[in-house]
């Protein structure tokens, strides 16, 4: 359903660390760029080891604002309110298409039919609900008045790593003619689990289903779950709509929204057992499926590394699966009767018969 902006969590109006702030007063101005690079400064002093395009000079931190200040432009029109007309609830959503497709998270559309959008200027339009992935926690709404609209490119969400800048929008706490979309600056923290990513962009209520942005301007994700920690800042991975289009236009919903990533039903997993831990690192295959099997994978096998990590426990090989998609091909190193043997295996989902 659509949450009230009221109702998620407590408000969350700074990052730590002087990373970015979300002062919605600033945003009436073009001033608000200028406190950017003061920001990107203390990021990169902070957070050296992370950056995966260094901020070294004050030459740097210029060209960083004015990426930023370029982006934030260009999302501004893009970054709509998305409004239950029954219960005037709130989330948010970002035109992608000129015929007014919108993206957003899939508990801010979930069990409506019909959405009210506004713009950051205050236009309203009507917006119909299409599909949702709720254990991806995407889905679309179609805007039903003729346009054409404004809209912004989708980029990938699968290349991004720890370190790269990123910059999240929404309509914090609701919808607010007094001001726009604020904007929060920061950077990915994890990739992962699965279609999930982390980052140190501070969100609050009404963020839901609001769009996160590269520094090239491009869709890389949706905000999802929001938390008291910036750990809690989850994004979902704008390739997940690409795989899942064709059932999110039909109108399609399913799958089941959890907290606990690893219960997830779209989970990528190898399609094994795993048996009891090794002194010194490695999991034995206690029992395969078929699609193991197939693959090369045999009860016994102790699995040693994956992709070249080596895998210290089950735990470990669980997190380290979940950060894949499902189809993903991995090479999984075993020992089998003392001999290394290497084979690759087709991740499937959790949910999928074995």
């Amino acid at each position: 359903m659509i949450r009230r902006s009221d109702g998620d969590v407590p408000t969350q109006t700074k990052m730590v660390h002087g990373i970015a702030s979300t002062c919605d007063e600033a945003m009436k101005h073009k001033r608000f760029f200028h406190g950017i690079a003061g920001a990107a400064l203390a990021a990169a002093l902070f957070f050296p080891a992370w950056a995966r395009e260094p901020v070294a000079t004050i030459e740097d931190v210029r060209k960083l604002e004015q990426k930023i200040s370029a982006v934030a432009t260009k999302a501004m029109p893009v970054t709509v309110a998305l409004i239950s007309p029954d219960s005037g609830a709130s989330g948010s959503g970002v035109i992608t298409t000129a015929d007014g497709l919108i993206l957003t998270a899939a508990h801010v559309i979930e069990g409506a039919e019909e959405v009210q959008v506004v713009f950051p200027d205050g236009k309203q339009v009507h917006g119909k609900v299409l599909g949702a992935n709720l254990s991806k926690d995407i889905g679309m709404v179609k805007i039903t008045d003729e346009g054409p609209w404004p809209f912004i490119e989708r980029g990938e969400s699968k290349p991004l790593q720890a370190g790269d800048w990123v910059i999240a929008m929404g309509h914090s706490a609701g919808f607010d003619a007094a001001r726009t979309p604020p904007v929060r600056f920061g950077r990915v923290v994890s990739d992962g689990p699965g279609n999930f990513m982390t980052t140190d962009c501070a969100l609050i209520g009404g963020d839901s289903g609001g769009p996160l942005f590269d520094l090239e301007g491009h869709i890389v994700g949706i905000n999802s779950s929001i938390g008291n920690a910036l750990k809690n800042n989850n994004h979902a991975g704008v390739d997940g709509f690409k795989e899942d289009w064709d059932r999110l236009m039909a109108g399609e919903v399913w799958g089941e929204l959890q907290m606990n990533p690893m219960l997830n039903p779209e989970r990528p997993i190898l399609g094994i057992e795993m048996g009891n831990a090794i002194r010194g690192g490695g999991v034995v295959i206690a029992a395969v499926s078929a699609h193991a099997s197939k693959a090369g994978l045999r009860p016994g096998d102790i699995i040693e590394n994956v992709d070249g990590t080596k895998v210290r426990d089950g735990a470990f090989l669980r997190v380290f699966l979940a950060k894949k998609q499902v189809g993903d091909k991995v090479k999984v190193g075993v020992n089998r009767g003392g001999n290394s043997v290497e084979v690759e295996v087709e991740l499937i989902k959790q949910e999928q018969p074995k």
